[in-house]
């Protein structure tokens, strides 16, 4: 019997990012079902974007902070100009390095084994008196980078680049049957995922596998109620891994 035979799966990264994860649980016999958590448009104003385009020779660091940040970022600026040849990116994230890499970037930064801003600060200069950094991010984010780089003597200048919002929601989406597990990746998605949810899904939410991948996200599920959390490593292959691995204890009579 395929690992993952009868189970039904909610995956709530947003739209365009679930098809591959979608594609391997499918392979493994469970149902994928896309319920994404946040809808990724445009900034209202590209002004900041457009001037840190012009200026990118003039910065000594371009850290981007998501997959989402590579995609709009790299989308505006390398159709209006090559990307400078000595300036170093980086990013928390090995698929977003792989991404810079594959957009031609050749200097990049990322952590290899945990993925956050912490683990890539670790990867920076105790001291950057003078440099400049410019941070390519959503509308809002997590203030730690900046302001720990500029702790440490940089001139930091955050960009937007793209606007995180709650879609609509509702239980219909879930299609009446029970659920065994929800992938979260992120602490947003699952405040988002909790508001979209009525009584039934809430419901549904608590009685199933909550797969998250960042011990904050963790953190947060159970201050929510959730008892039933799974830490995994960030990437369609951790995420897999603890899937799989869960019901092979759950069938051998332990959870």
């Amino acid at each position: 019997m395929l690992p993952l035979a009868g189970r039904r799966i909610v995956l709530t990264r947003p739209a365009g990012q679930n098809e591959a994860l979608a594609a391997r649980i499918a392979a493994l016999g469970g149902e994928a079902i896309l319920y994404p958590v946040m809808q990724i448009r445009d900034v209202d104003d590209p002004e900041p974007l457009a001037r840190a385009t012009a200026e990118l020779d003039r910065y000594d660091l371009a850290v981007f902070i998501s997959p989402n940040a590579v995609e709009r970022a790299l989308d505006y600026i390398l159709a209006r100009r090559a990307w400078p040849e000595g300036l170093t990116a980086a990013t928390v994230g090995q698929g977003s390095a792989t991404a810079l890499r594959e957009r031609g970037i050749a200097r990049v930064i990322a952590p290899e084994a945990r993925f956050d801003s912490e683990h890539l600060l670790a990867l920076l200069p105790e001291r950057m008196d003078g440099q400049r950094v410019v941070i390519f991010r959503g509308q809002d984010g997590r203030p730690l980078l900046g302001d720990t780089l500029r702790q440490r003597g940089a001139e930091v200048h955050y960009v937007p680049c793209y606007v995180r919002e709650r879609p609509p929601g509702g239980d219909e989406a879930l299609g009446g049957a029970p659920v065994d597990a929800f992938v979260v990746t992120s602490s947003e998605g699952l405040r988002n995922l909790f508001e979209m949810l009525g009584p039934a899904g809430r419901r549904s939410l608590r009685e199933a596998r909550v797969v998250v991948t960042h011990a904050r996200i963790a953190e947060q599920a159970r201050a929510l109620g959730l008892e039933r959390v799974s830490l995994t490593s960030p990437g369609d292959a951790g995420i897999l891994s603890a899937l799989t691995g869960f019901w092979d204890k759950v069938e051998g009579g332990s959870d």
